[in-house]
């Protein structure tokens, strides 16, 4: 299997692997996180969307795992560093540092987000990183499932044009690079959808009238990297000690988005 996961990677950028998490796992999940929102937001990241937007009563979560005293920062980075996820990441690119934690809700109504490539962001060298997108609702295109460009892990980071704020709470969008074609995943609670940090994905609002959209989303770095955008130090072991690595220029939360014309 990990063979057959291995060539896959090598030739799309992308693997999912069915039902890494038992039902029971993911409503512990949904539970928790759904608590944590509606108590307050302190573990949310500012992405500046109006009071009226579905977002902004359901902000989405950055590092999660740096806070363990709560239950969903315990749950973040005891699943960062579960064996059924990292044994895959080890597989594809090899003895990894955890680098992030999202969790994003995507309720009814929501805005998606534009297309873009996660490297951007996190700027490891001298490969890249690796995404491990766990799916906490059934997911698909009503609801606002990732849609991804298989093969375009094999382009550089590509410039991105001003994105639809009608579509994106973010505002800036990469295109789909030239004989490459976009493809919407369709993805069971508990699936985990692992891919490349050059791999361009994004997604489209959520059109559902009842259904979320929540996933809990973990990035990781090759150990042998040698920087990362600050934002993202300090890194974590699998046997969670932490580490620093030099900074790279630009990346961070807003990648080198921060700039573009809306």
């Amino acid at each position: 299997m990990t063979d057959v996961l291995a060539e896959i990677y090598r030739d799309e950028g992308i693997v999912q692997v069915p039902q890494v998490l038992s039902t029971a796992e993911v409503e512990r999940i949904r539970t928790v996180f759904m608590e944590q929102v509606a108590a307050d937001h302190s573990l949310a990241i500012d992405d500046g969307v109006p009071g009226d937007d579905p977002l902004a009563r359901y902000p989405r979560f950055v590092h999660p795992h740096r806070r363990p005293e709560v239950e969903a920062g315990k749950i973040s980075l005891e699943l960062m560093l579960d064996s059924r996820i990292l044994d895959v990441v080890t597989t594809l690119i090899g003895p990894a540092l955890g680098a992030q934690s999202m969790f994003y809700f995507k309720p009814p109504g929501a805005r998606g987000q534009a297309l873009h490539q996660d490297n951007t962001f996190l700027r490891a060298d001298p490969e890249t990183c690796l995404a491990a997108w766990i799916a906490i609702d059934d997911v698909d295109a009503e609801n606002g499932g990732l849609a991804v460009v298989p093969g375009s892990h094999q382009t550089e980071l590509v410039c991105p044009e001003p994105a639809d704020l009608a579509e994106s709470f973010t505002n800036a969008e990469v295109p789909i690079p030239d004989g490459l074609r976009k493809v919407q995943t369709k993805m069971k609670a508990g699936d985990v959808l692992f891919f490349h940090g050059s791999v361009v994905h994004g997604s489209r609002p959520n059109s559902s009238p009842d259904r979320f959209r929540r996933a809990l989303i973990f990035h990781y770095i090759p150990e042998d990297s040698t920087e990362i955008a600050a934002f993202y130090n300090p890194l974590v072991r699998p046997d969670r000690r932490t580490a620093v690595l030099p900074e790279a220029i630009g990346g961070g939360p807003c990648g080198d988005y921060a700039d573009a014309e809306p």
